[in-house]
């Protein structure tokens, strides 16, 4: 049973707020019935009539709707902070679109408006619950390649980026915001102790304003380090996930979870005298294991991982309700914001930062 339905209104109705239109019209999800939207495309608005939903004339009508208690903002990622802040001047609950905001400046001012409002403010990083990232999170936890030290986190592609805004640095462009937000949220939402150095380089393969590729490293306190990259120009592609432990390692190879973790079950700390002779020529250190020295655990699917952007706005309407506090807050998004900007002048400026986030 469904109890109080929330009036929702859409701000920026693209590619992906039609993707959370869709999703919320599942069944199985009645906890929203979206009243309307408002877009400055003419698209866009055509696109929201053919789903029958009321195209708002004006942004300002939208939020004087006193019968809309929330709002989806998916505009471009430059007026994110701006509209936030005035949907919850205008008594609107918030959920933002990542990038939350275009620096953690901004970010602290939209924060302060949650704060003297008293509205509930979130962002969509949906992909906390992405079965690739939970099955990794898992397995590591679960202590079985012991203390891990390098934790590898790669998306790659081959088309470039698609036109438009993501190409243009005004409008929040760049694969930093677009896809190193989600990666870093993942790994910062994993690990909980600080980041302390942040080291990134940035490339601009195909388009001249922003990194269409980045690799960057981040250290936590513990000394555990974390490598995020991203391409758009990858041809063949490096596992989604690999991860080094003290006692073994873990591989996922993409999103469908295919992958292995290969763990030491005999330390074998005694080395022949002879040296052994592999295909790279003759060696020690690199000289193979005895089989009985390891074994081999499959990975597959975990079924049992409900990867649905219906997670987040679950979370969103607890907190609403007051049934829950919120497990997306805008402190976690500040913490990623800064990773970024450090990211960002660590590029720019060839070195790393030290940092204590």
């Amino acid at each position: 049973m469904v109890g109080v339905v929330h009036k929702l209104g859409i701000i920026g109705f693209g590619g992906m707020a039609r993707i959370h239109y869709d999703k919320l019209l599942l069944p199985r999800y009645r906890r929203f019935e979206v009243k309307g939207i408002f877009d400055i495309s003419p698209l866009a608005c055509e696109a929201a009539k053919k789903r029958e939903l009321y195209v708002y004339p004006t942004l300002e009508a939208l939020l004087e709707d006193k019968e809309i208690d929330c709002v989806l903002i998916a505009t471009t990622n430059e007026v994110h902070g701006s509209i936030a802040k005035k949907a919850m001047y205008a008594g609107k609950n918030v959920i933002c679109e990542k990038p939350v905001t275009m620096s953690s400046a901004e970010l602290a001012e939209v924060m302060a408006v949650a704060e003297e409002t008293g509205k509930v403010y979130t962002i969509d990083q949906n992909r906390r619950t992405n079965r690739d990232f939970v099955l990794m999170k898992r397995k590591v936890e679960s202590g079985v390649i012991g203390k891990p030290y390098v934790i590898e986190s790669r998306v790659e592609g081959s088309r470039g980026m698609p036109k438009g805004w993501r190409t243009l640095k005004r409008l929040g462009g760049g694969m930093m915001l677009d896809w190193g937000v989600h990666l870093i949220d993942q790994l910062m939402y994993m690990v909980n102790e600080p980041v302390i150095q942040v080291y990134c380089k940035m490339l601009k393969v195909q388009y001249p304003e922003v990194e269409d590729n980045f690799h960057l490293t981040m250290t936590f306190e513990s000394g555990l380090t974390a490598i995020i990259e991203v391409g758009t120009n990858n041809y063949v592609t490096h596992p989604r996930w690999y991860v080094m432990g003290e006692d073994g390692t873990l591989q996922i190879d993409g999103w469908n979870c295919k992958g292995k973790i290969v763990r030491r079950i005999e330390k074998e700390d005694v080395w022949a005298e002879e040296v052994f002779y592999t295909e790279a020529g003759p060696t020690k250190t690199m000289a193979p294991r005895s089989e009985k020295s390891t074994e081999t655990i499959e990975l597959s699917l975990p079924e049992d991982v409900v990867d649905s952007i219906s997670v987040v706005y679950d979370q969103f309407l607890d907190a609403v309700e007051g049934k829950a506090e919120l497990t997306v807050t805008p402190a976690q998004a500040m913490r990623v914001m800064k990773v970024m900007e450090a990211a960002f002048l660590s590029a720019e400026e060839k070195r790393s930062v030290d940092v204590r986030i």
